[in-house]
């Protein structure tokens, strides 16, 4: 009889030649353990997904009362069903005024996929503007706006009308013109390493796009519901997006995503033709119930409270020559080393030796990802900071 792991290399598709092959047999908090105990701190929430840790209380028992109601009715839209309606309550009453209508998805980059069309269905206009070294989907729209070569030319063709700014550079917004329908950005960029706005980019950006009638799409699948301190990272900044984009953090583990804009934006999708977007599993009662958990917690755990300082914790203790510098938002951190020859053998000697289960960026390969749950410990962070020293020193001396 074939092993899980042997399972796994002979069946499931693969997406590179070096899988990590850890096998987890059951999570709990900010732990993950293997079939003959051993236990793994993780340092990096599923890629951002586990905010509230892994089988949050909250989140396990939403499940399993939904669990006893019903599970999939109907496509999208169709019938009335509490948790989803629910959810979209509680998501808008933590939003500006004018995003009061939520559609549901199933993951982050299908919820790029229909801010896009809703953003050309809105504006009548093709073109699409996004950032060099941004991620926000696998998907051929998402992958469109992706802002690596790398990554799309085995891929091609593509969504045409897609031209890429630069980050952070005023200059570049003299792309964002009357051709465009929408500007999308990470509010915190994520796999480009971390990277923070400046105090000015924002602004000068929404600006922009008013001046030439494009929608700002906010990519925060990987940046809200809490990961950066506030609920939305986009209230750090002074800017409201036309169309947010969220996933990842606000399942508690369920897969789910979401688009959310204004009544009369999503309204485009009701005609010419009806049914604009459609899904068959967006909405999906267990999700919304666990996302609706999710949220519950954070907001009534007062979970963001502790968040900056948990940050400087990390900040204070990884300190070692051989470290250039940390960059982060929040509990969203990356932690620059020289080189990716570098920094994989530290993470490999973390995970392997330390317990320590951690990772890079897929566009900035020599920092180190930290974006542990936001109910990690002082104690835990003090263990992972020790361990991560530990397996740096091994490796750099």
């Amino acid at each position: 009889m074939l092993t899980p792991r042997q399972l796994f290399l002979r069946y499931q598709a693969q997406t590179s030649d070096f899988p990590l092959l850890l096998e987890i047999e059951r999570a709990e908090g900010v732990y993950m353990y293997g079939p003959e105990g051993q236990r793994y701190l993780d340092l990096i929430s599923g890629i951002g997904v586990s905010n509230v840790g892994h089988r949050h209380p909250r989140v396990i028992e939403a499940i399993q009362n939904q669990l006893d109601k019903y599970l999939h009715l109907m496509v999208y839209g169709e019938l009335v069903q509490a948790p989803p309606a629910l959810l979209a309550q509680a998501l808008h009453e933590t939003l500006p005024a004018h995003l009061d209508s939520v559609y549901f998805t199933n993951s982050g980059t299908e919820a790029i996929e229909g801010a896009l069309k809703l953003a050309k269905r809105h504006t009548g206009r093709t073109g699409l503007v996004s950032c060099l070294n941004a991620y926000h989907g696998s998907t051929h729209g998402a992958l469109s706006i992706t802002g690596s070569e790398g990554f799309k030319n085995s891929y091609r063709p593509l969504l045409p009308d897609v031209r890429h700014i630069r980050y952070n550079e005023l200059n570049d917004l003299s792309l964002i013109d009357e051709h465009t329908a929408a500007v999308v950005i990470e509010t915190v960029q994520g796999e480009a390493g971390v990277r923070v706005a400046e105090p000015d980019y924002l602004p000068a950006l929404r600006q922009r796009c008013q001046e030439v009638g494009a929608l700002l799409i906010l990519d925060e699948i990987q940046c809200g519901f809490g990961r950066t301190g506030t609920f939305w990272a986009f209230e750090q900044f002074g800017v409201q997006p036309d169309i947010l984009v969220c996933a990842k953090g606000m399942g508690g583990g369920m897969p789910i995503g979401a688009f959310i804009s204004s009544q009369e934006i999503m309204s485009g999708f009701k005609t010419n033709p009806i049914l604009g977007h459609c899904t068959t599993f967006g909405g999906h009662p267990v999700s919304c119930a666990a996302s609706l958990a999710t949220l519950r917690a954070i907001q009534e755990e007062n979970m963001l409270a502790g968040v900056a300082e948990k940050a400087a914790r990390f900040r204070r203790q990884l300190v070692h020559p051989a470290i250039r510098a940390i960059r982060g938002c929040g509990l969203l951190m990356a932690v620059e080393f020289e080189s990716f020859e570098v920094l994989k053998p530290i993470i490999d000697r973390a995970l392997f030796h330390e317990g320590i289960l951690t990772d890079w960026f897929l566009f900035c390969d020599n920092s180190l990802r930290l974006a542990p749950p936001l109910l990690i410990t002082d104690d835990e962070i003090d263990e992972a900071c020790a361990a991560v020293l530990r397996a740096v020193a091994f490796v750099c001396g």
